[in-house]
């Protein structure tokens, strides 16, 4: 066995800032998955407050709108418009919710008439995995902080076997 001074290093990264109270593994470049959803490592909606504010951004071929809500009562929500060519083509309902000591980041998703992609009582959800001062990572996604101002997010996708991740770029719209 060759010894490789680069997976050494990045093993010391991954630990020093992931931790290691909760076992990950990243997917992709960009997106990690707790390996035990089950252990679930602590979390407060105060780690990930840097999202709260209204922004604008580019990903999927096209633009989009997304505001955050102060946390009041345990929980954020969010909501989430796509345009593509000047029309709305879905829209996302947003919660990020404290349970079981942790954070879930859940997701409704709705055409342009507002009919439901998921069953009614079904919805997507984006377990914790961790988070830094400039990070933010879900099972499935992650938000980097670029400045106060501009954050890169990165969403796994899946098409069949296939797996890739997509960049949203996000701007804060100041008042």
């Amino acid at each position: 066995m060759r010894f490789s001074v680069g997976k050494a290093l990045a093993a010391v990264l991954a630990a020093a800032l992931f931790g290691t109270a909760s076992a990950q593994t990243a997917v992709t470049e960009h997106t990690v998955r707790l390996d035990d959803p089950e252990n679930r490592p602590p979390a407060t909606l105060q780690d990930v407050s840097w999202l709260v504010g209204s922004w604008t951004g580019e990903a999927f071929g096209g633009t989009f709108e997304e505001v955050w809500n102060p946390p009041s009562k345990g929980s954020m929500i969010g909501f989430f418009k796509f345009m593509d060519d000047d029309a709305v083509s879905f829209y996302e309902l947003l919660l990020l919710v404290e349970e079981e000591g942790s954070l879930s980041l859940k997701v409704k998703h709705f055409n342009p008439d507002f009919s439901a992609w998921e069953d009614r009582e079904e919805y997507v959800d984006f377990r914790f995995v961790s988070a830094g001062e400039d990070v933010i990572h879900f099972s499935g996604i992650s938000f980097y902080r670029m400045s106060r101002n501009d954050i890169h997010a990165w969403i796994r996708m899946r098409n069949g076997d296939r797996i890739s991740e997509e960049k949203l770029v996000y701007r804060r719209v100041e008042d």
